[in-house]
């Protein structure tokens, strides 16, 4: 019998879209496109209510059919068996979204016109945990503080931002009774540990607010640590007027964060407080070193992946040892396509990667679909990463794109493919995993010469 696998009908549960041949799932008979709206009698409404029940050798489940019928079964697994499923991601009840009205929010500077998902303003609590997102908790009531607690998730990450009420009004515009400080106190005090962003703005939560912010957190041992990131701004918005943008500017939040960082060192003999290196290329100040990194608990928030790209890569070329001899005339022409920001970090390694057997350069790529002071890649366009090619394209053999760039079903920002951009470029141009790894190894093998 086949079962229809398009969307069922709208209710609670978690849509399934593989199922593992002769895994428990499909020995107790479910299959893509069947809904799991229960276990052990309680609504899934998301991932983690699954995990929290499913850590058994069975489980009672309610299942809804693409065809709407709905029906109960057991799966039941040996004690080295998963489930044998997947669910069709992790929320299953709808993202929750943010109800702040931040002066510097990001999603709110896109420009017109974007695929609709880049303007979802996600704040979802389960995301923080899942995934790492930073959420504010503005949108939470007692009953969501109380199911985290319960069910541990720990740790969460936390856009705090400021903890002066005035200062907060007037940043984050909650449109809600803002309880976070509140909520973030109960959490701490039940054990659940906390990652802090804090996005920085010139002449508002700067200054003498960010010491009493810090100092704030720095009394609470559950808070593990603390980002601070530049306030982003694309030329689509009006409300901040400045960012730190200058090495002066950066400098001075460098300054006022090693008292801090010295001082939770002492105490916790953690650096606690990281700048994102954004601050640190800006100033054009020497990143710390890799174990003052803690960890790299922030790395996903753009804190510490130079450090960890620099020195990654320097032990990838130190296993390929020195070059013996010089490169041979035909040696493939590479182009590393970057961001503003990194652009001088690879030039800086763009010696010792030769190594690997191309002649390297690197272009940096201007953000014109957003423009203001977004320069790394991550949030370059397609379009604008084919016009610098396309500028470029004798004087290269190949041009690798750093596949951050992409989301999964491969679209840049602008919806653009890779094979959009090498045709309107006119180039060879190729995605390379981000990381020094992969771009070494794309470079090896680009340098060794093809059998056959």
């Amino acid at each position: 019998m086949t079962y229809p696998t398009e969307a069922p009908p709208a209710g609670p549960g978690g849509r399934v879209v593989s199922v593992e041949p002769g895994g428990p799932a499909a020995r107790a008979g479910l299959h893509p496109g069947d809904v799991l709206v229960s276990a052990d009698g309680e609504p899934l409404r998301d991932v983690i209510d699954w995990m929290w029940v499913a850590d058994a050798g069975s489980v009672e489940v309610g299942v809804r059919d693409a065809r709407g019928v709905e029906r109960e079964v057991t799966l039941e697994r040996e004690w080295d068996e998963q489930w044998g499923f997947e669910f069709e991601g992790v929320v299953f009840d709808g993202v929750r979204e943010c109800d702040n009205a931040c002066s510097f929010c990001f999603v709110a500077q896109l420009p017109p016109g974007m695929r609709p998902s880049l303007y979802v303003r996600d704040d979802d609590f389960r995301l923080s945990f899942l995934t790492g997102n930073f959420v504010t908790l503005t949108n939470l009531d007692d009953a969501d503080v109380d199911r985290i607690i319960e069910q541990r998730l720990s740790p969460m990450h936390v856009s705090l931002h400021a903890v002066d009420e005035d200062v907060r009004r007037r940043l984050m515009c909650p449109t809600a009774d803002d309880r976070a400080l509140e909520f973030t106190d109960r959490l701490l005090d039940a054990g659940i540990s906390v990652h802090v962003q804090i996005v920085l703005v010139p002449g508002v939560n700067d200054g003498e607010v960010l010491d009493r912010s810090l100092a704030w957190l720095a009394e609470r041992e559950g808070v593990e640590s603390v980002g601070i990131v530049p306030v982003g701004m694309t030329r689509y918005q009006t409300r901040i007027s400045a960012g730190y943008d200058t090495p002066e500017a950066a400098a001075a939040v460098l300054a006022q964060l090693e008292p801090w960082r010295a001082r939770m060192r002492a105490e916790r003999e953690l650096s606690w407080v990281h700048a994102a290196d954004e601050f640190h290329l800006q100033a054009g100040a020497e990143l710390p070193a890799w174990d003052d990194y803690d960890g790299f608990p922030q790395f996903e928030n753009g804190i510490g992946m130079v450090r960890a790209f620099i020195d990654e890569a320097g032990e990838e070329l130190d296993e390929l040892g020195p070059r013996k001899a010089p490169l041979p005339p035909d040696a493939p022409r590479v182009t590393l396509v970057t961001g503003t920001f990194f652009a001088p970090v690879l030039e800086a390694l763009a010696p010792g990667i030769a190594r690997a057997g191309c002649v390297v350069s690197v272009l940096a790529v201007a953000n014109d679909l957003l423009g203001g002071n977004v320069g790394v890649a991550g949030l370059l366009g397609g379009a604008d990463i084919a016009r610098a090619v396309a500028a470029h394209a004798g004087e290269a053999d190949v041009f690798l794109v750093p596949d951050l760039a992409i989301n999964d079903d491969g679209l840049f920002l602008d919806d653009l493919t890779i094979a959009d951009v090498a045709a309107q470029a006119g180039a060879d141009v190729r995605l390379l995993s981000c990381d020094a790894a992969g771009l070494v190894s794309a470079l090896l093998e680009l340098s060794t010469p093809k059998s056959g």
